[in-house]
């Protein structure tokens, strides 16, 4: 099979749109496949990866994340998909990138894989503490029209959990089809947990008591991460023990990020770890993770936690909540600090090896590895390819459903 994925938001400085990627390539070279990427980026030129390769065409750098570009013109684009003559051609944005695969005029499947949830991710994020949830979904209701028109002209719309389908599909996504990512839980484990790993990074929080108990964050430094809640939830809590807070990650929001750290007790931003086995031991060292965001379609980096044995701490809503179980998990209100600091101190009361045993269970039980992603992916494409469906269907306006 020879998968074309026009990849608007694939970055070689990204996180996880760039490891999915990755992970895509790889196993289309062990399987027989073919996958091309094609990414905006500085400049056209091409990059050969086992498995396929990456084709970069000369786009618009983002200004708010120079690390981002946009795609520009859509022809080079086309010559390219007309060059490649996929079997199935992939969008993975609901922007320029998601218009130009559904109008390419190739006979090839299309898929629209929907990465992002762009009204939690900005608007909720920053207007629901404002005007409130059903305020928020009313002014945006215009954006679920704009996302039906867009998926009319697919074939099947892929999205990270049966959760996130059912929220898609009432607001009109058509044919949502639920495909779980995948962890690489050869990398994560518990087995890696190192006690001179867990003391260095509490050292580093400013922490030297070593009964203290350290929370790790990773994340990208955005305000859609909501690393300023956790920031404050830890540094302004009461707890019965010290706590630190270990941030690794970076982004646009990275200097906001460390003012506010410089100003807690007890919080240090390490940057981003590229290194993934030491990214591994560091989680495994840790006592548990803590999660702010709220938008995320689906909770890679709380898979990975689980994965490592550790117990987390999430917000109530998003794809780390699809994730938490109440053996090994504690919620708290998006957003809310106070909230966040009840839930680290309901975590800290209960038993650390029944959470870290219940952890591995729940890793077991509800994270799949990429390879069982992919398969699953590429398994779909193949019966949509042997049984096609006409994306040239009548209109169609369904209501939109307004969250109370």
């Amino acid at each position: 099979m020879k998968i074309v994925d026009i990849a608007e938001f694939y970055s070689e400085q990204g996180g996880g749109v760039r490891t999915y990627i990755d992970q895509k390539l790889e196993y289309s070279a062990y399987n027989g496949h073919h996958t091309v990427i094609i990414a905006p980026g500085a400049e056209d030129r091409e990059e050969l990866r086992p498995g396929g390769k990456i084709i970069w065409v000369r786009g618009r750098r983002i200004p708010v994340d120079p690390r981002y570009f946009l795609f520009s013109d859509p022809v080079p684009i086309y010559k390219i998909l007309d060059r490649e003559a996929p079997d199935v051609v992939e969008g993975s944005s609901p922007w320029k990138g998601g218009w130009i695969a559904a109008k390419w005029r190739g006979p090839a499947v299309r898929s629209f894989f929907v990465h992002a949830d762009p009204v939690a991710a900005y608007p909720q994020t920053f207007l629901e503490p404002i005007l409130g949830k059903r305020m928020v979904e009313q002014m945006f209701a215009w954006f679920w029209r704009y996302l039906e028109r867009l998926s009319r002209l697919y074939d099947t719309s892929v999205v990270a959990g049966s959760w996130l389908a059912d929220r898609f599909a009432g607001y009109g996504l058509r044919r949502p089809h639920a495909i779980p990512l995948g962890i690489q839980r050869e990398i994560f484990s518990p087995l890696l947990r190192r006690e001179t790993a867990r003391l260095s990074m509490l050292r580093a929080c400013g922490i030297e008591n070593p009964n203290a108990k350290l929370l790790i964050t990773v994340s990208r430094h955005h305000p859609e991460k909501r690393l300023g809640t956790l920031i404050k939830a830890v540094s302004k809590g009461k707890f019965h023990q010290q706590v630190g807070l270990y941030v690794i990650g970076d982004g646009p929001d990275r200097r906001r990020v460390e003012r506010l750290a410089n100003k807690a007790q007890g919080v240090f931003v390490a940057g981003q770890i590229k290194d993934r086995p030491r990214l591994a031991q560091m989680m495994a060292s840790a006592d548990a993770m803590l999660h702010g965001s709220a938008s995320e379609t689906f909770g890679i980096v709380v898979g990975e936690a689980l994965c490592s044995g550790l117990p987390i701490i999430v917000p109530d809503i998003g794809g780390a909540a699809d994730l938490a179980r109440p053996a090994y998990a504690e919620t708290y209100k998006a957003g809310n600090v106070e909230a966040c600091q009840a839930a680290i101190g309901r975590l800290l009361q209960r038993s650390p090896e029944e959470l870290r045993k219940a952890a591995l269970g729940g890793a077991a039980s509800h994270v799949h590895s990429p390879d069982e992603h992919f398969k699953a992916l590429f398994d779909h494409y193949a019966a949509l390819i042997n049984a096609p469906v006409l994306h040239n269907e009548p209109a169609f306006n369904p209501p939109i459903r307004i969250v109370s």
